[in-house]
Formats: C-alpha cells, structure tokens, sequence
C-alpha cells in the first residue's frame, strides 16, 4: 500500500479514475505516474507543455470496442489523433481508418497502411485530394457535394468505391459546432426534398463510381445511444429507397462515431455495451421493417479512443490573487495547445503532478501564456492553496482534438508528444521550434536569427 493509499487527504483526494488513463497511480513521493513513468521525469526530459499518451489505455478502448462490437467494423477516427505511430497501433489492433485531409492520408500512407483500409471524409475536398487518394487505392472516399461525384466520375482511372453521406435529421441537443446531423449545416445530404436520392442516382449511373452504401454521423460528444438508433432506422429506410427507386442494394451502412466521454466529474459517460445492444435491434428491426437485407456497419471511434489516453503537463509560471477573491494559477502553455476551452467553453479536471501536500484547496482558474482574455485551461478548479511557480500540473482528457488543433499562436511551437508504456518513454511528435517557425518566414534574414537563435535554444527543446 502506497503512501498516498494510507492518507488520501494528500494532494490528489478526489482523483477520479474513470478521466485518467488506466495506469495512472501516486507513488510514494506523491508524484503522478502514467505508463509506469513519474510524470515529473517527463517533464523534466521534454520540458513543459508536453502531451503524455498512454499506449497500452489507447490500446484497450480498441479491444472494448472489438469486443462489445463483434462483427462490426470499426474505423478509428484519426481526426482526433494522428502520427505515423499512431496509425502502426491501429493497424496492430486491426481497425481501419478514416481521414479527412492530404496530410492524414499521407501519414496514413506513410505509416504503411493498407489504403484499403482507409476511409477518405471532408465536405470540401480538394480536386488534388480527391485525385491523391483515388490513385492511392483508398477503399471508400464518402461523398458530400454534387462537384465530388462530377470530378471523381471524370478524373478516375479504375473503378472508386464511395459511400454517400446523408443527413439523418438526427438532433443531439448539444453544441451547434458538434451538431452535425441535422439539416442547414455544411455535410452531406438531405434526406427532404429528394436530395439524397438524386445524389445517389448520379452516382448510380456513373460506370468509374461504385455506390456501396451511405455514411452519416449526428454529432460529438453523444450520451444517449438510443440517437444512434434512430439514425439507424432512417438511413436503412433511405437505403430501401435507393433499392426501389434505382434497383441498387446496398450493402455498407457507416454511423460515424461521436462518442461521448467525461471530461470532468459528474460528465456522462457513453455506454459501450448498450449501444452495442441498441445498434442490434435498430437493425434488425428497421430492416424486417423495409424487407431489406442486413448491411455491413461501420462505426468510427476517434475521441472515445484517444481522449482518455491523453494528459498535458504544464509548469506553473505565476500565481496571482485578484480583488474579489480570484486566483488565477498561469502557465507555459494555453490555447494554442488546447484551445477547446476558447472554442467550445470545455471543461477540464486538473491536479497537481509533483508533490504531496497536506494544504487545504482552494478555487483557481487556471490561464495560459497567450495575450488573450480567454486563454484559459479551467475554470473554478480546486488545486492546494500553497500551489506555487515550479509546480508540475496535470490535465486529464487530453487525447483528442488537442495534438490535432494545436497551433503557433503568438509564435509558440507546438508541444511534443510523448508515449508512455512499461516504465519507458517514447517521443512520437518533437516540440516545434522558434527555428521551425522561422524558416517559413520567406523574408526573414538568417544569419541574423542563426546568432540570436543560439540564445533561445534552451527553451525550445
């Protein structure tokens, strides 16, 4: 039994397993570790901000998912985390693989995947991406606009299979920017009107195009599984459409992903095992309902897979205590590491990293680095009141949509990405330089940054 197991009132009370990779612990110095690693020698070798991902948790949300899901196939949502070592354990753990850039098919590619394996999304695909994934043997690009069946039908060389994406008119009540499967939004088609029929009649009677079945997906951070049912239900009625209308059966059905996961204590968590029992009679039933043949289904995990997987550190810089009783605790990175909190109004948990403390908490915001107002980490969050410049903090839930939308921000490189797994570390991603981000500057003079550069070395390792 560790220390920290014999008095929990040390520093970490309160830590909920269920928002941190399945590894992590306190060991007897009352420093957070993941993957077997203290968290504070992390920090120590790759410096602050760093993303930490845990392998083997990412690992096991693929085979929860393979296993509450047998005979499904699951395509993770690189979206949410990509790197070319990322791409080798999807493919280790059999999953295929949706992108919806250049950039991730090229690091799909590069990794070595099977293009087979490979799902090609956007609402606004580039001729030139089009075009790169076509050659490249991509195994389904899902079609969103009229202008993607023109091109694809013209600029082919050897039949592509597509999928065609339908808006299901499914509402999940959340955020209007991860609301994506309701009318008057950017993807796909509408089911009213006949939208989505004439789409998939253009499609039918192109010879280079093979129509294999519909792709939808209602949005992110999804609770409720019962709203996969019903997206389920109106896409096979569409399908028996398609079949009357034009005589093609289709064989494919892709619900998208959109997993919800918590984020904070009290979050709701998506139930695996009940939306595997939903998805089964929703297509049983709605099936028997319009005397059609059972589809392949296709679901594409991202954030329920790599969120959870995923901490950020950061070093404390300031502490500062306003009128009226705020405290604001400031840090080494912000919202060009994570901006989800600007976006989106996110909430994180967070802990201290480095120390036992037996001090009282006491209610913080924690803020970044960036000269804006709403650079902020978390709000109204309890860290130890003796919390000081030096300390290492750790955010929860940091997997997803954090690597993939971070930016340069007041020209701050990106942060490193490291995993972690045995007690051993890995650098996937090396931190982004002043020198990297200098060298596109077309006009900047270097012998001049050559010598002033040596001076900044040492912060940007």
């Amino acid at each position: 039994m560790t220390l920290s197991e014999l008095l929990p009132s040390l520093g970490h009370a309160g830590l909920e397993r269920r928002l941190w990779p399945s590894s992590t612990h306190i060991d007897d110095l009352g420093q957070l570790c993941v993957g077997g690693v203290p968290l504070t020698e992390v920090a120590d070798e790759f410096r602050t901000p760093t993303y930490v991902l845990d392998e083997e948790d990412f690992r096991a949300r693929i085979r929860r998912y393979r296993a509450a899901l047998p005979g499904v196939s699951i395509a993770y949502a690189g979206k949410s985390l990509l790197t070319t070592t990322v791409v080798r354990w999807i493919d280790q753990e059999g999953l295929g693989l949706d992108v919806c850039s250049g950039g991730e098919l090229a690091t799909a590619l590069a990794a070595g995947l099977d293009p087979a394996r490979i799902i090609l999304h956007g609402n606004a695909k580039t001729p030139d991406e089009l075009r790169d994934a076509a050659a490249a043997g991509v195994g389904r690009v899902v079609v969103d606009s009229p202008l993607e069946i023109a091109f694809l039908a013209g600029q082919v060389r050897r039949r592509q299979t597509v999928l065609l994406r339908v808006i299901p008119g499914v509402d999940i009540g959340g955020h209007p920017a991860v609301t994506t499967g309701v009318d008057g939004q950017k993807f796909g088609f509408t089911i009213g009107g006949d939208q989505a029929l004439d789409a998939a009649g253009r499609i039918v009677h192109q010879p280079c195009l093979s129509m294999a079945g519909l792709h939808c997906h209602i949005g992110s951070q999804v609770a409720d599984p019962t709203l996969y049912g019903q997206a389920i239900t109106r896409m096979i009625a569409v399908m028996a459409d398609i079949r009357t209308r034009f005589g093609v059966t289709l064989a494919e059905l892709n619900i998208g992903g959109g997993h919800a996961v918590p984020y904070v204590a009290g979050d709701p968590e998506f139930d695996l095992a009940r939306f595997g029992d939903i998805v089964e009679h929703s297509l049983e039933s709605a099936c028997a309902a319009a005397n059609f043949p059972r589809p392949a289904l296709t679901v594409e995990p991202g954030r329920a897979i790599s969120a959870r997987a995923g901490i950020t550190l950061y070093r404390v810089v300031a502490v500062k205590s306003q009128p009226g009783g705020h405290t604001f605790v400031a840090v080494d990175g912000g919202m060009s590491d994570n901006p989800r909190v600007a976006l989106y109004g996110a909430k994180y948990t967070v802990t201290l990293a480095n120390r036992h403390t037996a001090t009282p908490s006491t209610t913080v915001t924690v803020v970044g680095r960036h000269c804006e107002a709403g650079d902020v980490i978390a709000r109204g969050v309890q860290l130890p009141a003796d919390i000081h410049p030096g300390d290492l903090l750790a955010v929860a839930c940091t997997g997803a949509y954090h690597h993939s939308m971070a930016s340069s921000y007041n020209t701050v490189g990106r942060p490193p990405l490291v995993a972690v797994t045995g007690g051993r570390c890995h650098q996937l991603i090396r931190r982004e330089t002043t020198a990297d981000l200098l060298a596109r500057d077309c006009d900047m003079p270097s012998p001049a940054w050559s010598e002033q550069g040596k001076s900044f070395g040492h912060q940007h390792r």
